[in-house]
C-alpha cells in the first residue's frame, strides 16, 4: 500500500497538482504489539519491512509512538510495532478514500 494512493490530488491556481492532507488513525495499543528496544542505525522503514515486509508502512510506526519528522526513532526508549495493522489500514483508507 502507498502512502499517498488514497489522498486525493488537487490542481492548484498554478496548474501545479498538490496532495490534500493525509489523515491517520488512532492506533490503540493491542495484545498483538510488540515492543523493541530500537538498535543503532535502524530507521522506520526498515522496521517496517522487517515486521510488515513493506517499507512504506514506516508511518504505522511512527504514528504509534508519537515520531514526527525524524526517521530513526529514539535509542534510549521502547518503540511498539502494532501487531494488527490490518484495521489500522483500513482504517487509514476510510480516513483519506477519494471520491
Amino acid at each position: 500500500m502507498k502512502r499517498y494512493s488514497n489522498t486525493r490530488v488537487k490542481i492548484d491556481k498554478s496548474d501545479i497538482r498538490v496532495y490534500s492532507t493525509t489523515y491517520y488513525p488512532e492506533i490503540k495499543l493491542s495484545d498483538n504489539d510488540i515492543f523493541i528496544m530500537p538498535k543503532e542505525g535502524e530507521r522506520l522503514d526498515f522496521l517496517a519491512h522487517k515486521y510488515y515486509g513493506d517499507t512504506t508502512l514506516w508511518w504505522i510506526i511512527a504514528k504509534a509512538n508519537g515520531v514526527k519528522g525524524v526517521a530513526v526513532p529514539p535509542l534510549d526508549e521502547p518503540i511498539r510495532i502494532p501487531g494488527d495493522i490490518t484495521k489500522v489500514i483500513q482504517d487509514f483508507r476510510k480516513l483519506n478514500t477519494v471520491g
